[in-house]
């Protein structure tokens, strides 16, 4: 982890740092990651996470994990245990573990601090009201007809709010800022709202909840956060973030800076579609292969060193971008090609009978687990009268330049003899079932025949002792297709976008599980899912394909 931080190229929030530094601004660099518990996380707050907790390491500060946790409405102590599992599979471990809901009593001494000062007051307009009073973005809001309360009326109404006198959505805390400024977000914007919901962390104890805007810069504010680094929606709420640090009077004063996020093609990145996903049964849970949330990167096979150096080459930038999600794909291609035990797997499997080949017969042959990496050593594999090779790799009368198995064809199995094609059997549709072969026992692997050569070289596995297995493939879950105005982003899910079929793997993966990875030979990368593989039934998630025409250095 140091090694691959140090390595990280500079960019425009790192030299703001290394300034703070030097000038003595800052004594020690702190920094936060501060999820609501409201979903999972996905491949954006990789990014975020990444920025937050390299930086801090970099400079030998530190990381608070923060949940703010300011709507019980929507959190779950579900998903703080799915982020915190998420953050340390990633690599990090943070200094510090907060909630918002610890620092409520501090916010409402904070708000009332803003009410004796005449800068807060209890508005009774309903939400639709309000919309409608705060202007546009060419036009100044209006004063709402409960703003100039006195302070006392204030104070009265605020603990009442508290005490859980008035129901939901009848009053709320607004902050008294500028109905005319240009900047809509500093036209008195709500600090609390009242909310009769158990809350995860504090049970019944609240009533009314403050809202993120407020909350998260005096949180900032108590955790001593040097660099509060937000992603770019966030810009136009800078002003409001310093307002409350200025009125509030913390002893702290913490900085806001933003960033780009990340969006990739074919993905949505918004948790509210990321749960309709879920919730509308149109993928299997938030850790479904497909979802580009972190759970579900990590059961489709990446790696979190494949994410991090993603998250690090994309760069932390001004600017709002869409990256190829195939740049992703090649950073795992690049992490697993020197990792992946490589052996052969048959996916849509056409038997062969090598008719020549001793009946009762079984040998063993030596294979590479790597031909880029030796130190992974050979492995033995099995090879008999009858094996599997792939469907697509005989055809009855082949076009110009095919050099597998067709009638009078002879072919390299890997690691093993070449055979040729002699005979065929169909079905009684047509469909061929059965190859015969013969074998030729002096052109075994690594013999040193040097007599005829063959163009092709086909996998296989073998049919007596290969292991019946599940594979599941995947194609993005979103159609990259220009939206129509008003349509719904589930009209361009992709109904191709996952395939499963059986076939048949190695014997040598018997002893396979969950998270385990290889390289089946011509077909990619594969990963035994965590949820539905079993002792009795492998189920391989394709991570990704071998080969792609991104490139990456473009």
């Amino acid at each position: 982890m140091e090694t691959e931080t140090k390595a990280a190229s500079s960019h425009f929030i790192r030299n703001i740092v290394v300034e703070d530094l030097k000038s003595g601004k800052v004594k020690e660099v702190i920094t936060r990651f501060p999820p609501e518990p409201n979903g999972y996380l996905h491949i954006g707050h990789a990014k975020s996470i990444c920025l937050n907790f390299e930086l801090a390491d970099e400079f030998n500060g530190k990381t608070n994990l923060r949940f703010d946790d300011t709507n019980p409405l929507k959190e779950d102590t579900e998903y703080v245990h799915s982020i915190q599992e998420d953050v340390r599979w990633l690599g990090f471990e943070w200094d510090n573990l907060f909630f918002a809901s610890d620092y409520f009593d501090f916010m409402y001494s904070k708000a009332e601090l803003l009410i004796r000062k005449g800068k807060a007051y209890v508005c009774e307009l309903t939400a639709e009201q309000m919309r409608e009073m705060r202007g546009t973005l060419t036009q100044p809001g209006k004063n709402s007809p409960y703003r100039d309360r006195s302070v006392e009326e204030n104070l009265d109404l605020f603990v009442r709010m508290r005490n859980g006198e008035f129901q939901d959505g009848d009053k709320v805390l607004r902050a008294k800022i500028n109905m005319g400024s240009p900047n809509i977000n500093m036209r008195d914007p709500v600090l609390y709202r009242i909310s009769h919901t158990t809350h995860h962390n504090t049970g019944d104890t609240w009533c009314i909840y403050p809202m993120y805007a407020y909350a998260h810069p005096l949180e900032d504010a108590l955790e001593g956060v040097t660099h509060s680094i937000c992603t770019l929606e966030f810009e136009d709420q800078r002003p409001f973030y310093e307002w409350i640090i200025s009125e509030c009077e913390t002893e702290h004063k913490p900085k806001q800076y933003e960033f780009a996020r990340l969006n990739l093609t074919n993905t949505v990145m918004s948790k509210r579609m990321l749960k309709q996903l879920v919730d509308e049964q149109i993928v299997d849970g938030w850790d479904d292969p497909r979802m580009p949330t972190i759970s579900g990167l990590r059961r489709k096979g990446f790696t979190p060193e494949s994410i991090r150096t993603f998250a690090r080459e994309i760069g932390v930038a001004k600017s709002n971008s869409t990256v190829d999600e195939r740049l992703l794909e090649h950073f795992i291609r690049e992490d697993l090609k020197l990792k992946a035990l490589r052996t052969m797997a048959v996916l849509k499997p056409l038997k062969v009978v090598i008719t020549n080949y001793p009946e009762d017969q079984t040998e063993q042959l030596e294979a590479e687990n790597n031909s880029e990496n030796p130190e992974m050593g050979n492995r033995s594999i099995p090879f008999s009268r009858e094996i599997y090779i792939e469907q697509d790799d005989f055809m009855e009368v082949p076009p110009s330049k095919y050099f597998r198995l067709f009638p009078g064809n002879e072919v390299r199995l890997k690691n093993a003899y070449f055979i040729k094609c002699n005979e065929f059997i169909k079905d009684a549709e047509g469909n061929v079932v059965e190859l015969h072969c013969t074998y030729d026992p002096e052109t075994k692997s690594g013999s040193g025949f040097t007599g005829r050569k063959v163009k092709g070289t086909i996998h296989w596995v073998d049919a007596k002792h290969a292991l019946l297995a599940e594979f599941r493939l995947y194609e993005p879950l979103i159609m990259d297709t220009e939206k129509e105005e008003g349509d719904s982003f589930l009209e361009h899910i992709n109904p191709n976008s996952l395939e499963i079929i059986e076939g048949f793997v190695e014997p040598t993966l018997k002893d396979a599980v969950a998270q385990d990875k290889f390289q089946f030979f011509r077909h990619g990368y594969f990963n035994v899912d965590s949820k539905h593989s079993t002792n009795h039934r492998l189920v391989f998630n394709r991570i990704v394909s071998l080969k792609s025409s991104f490139d990456a250095r473009s």
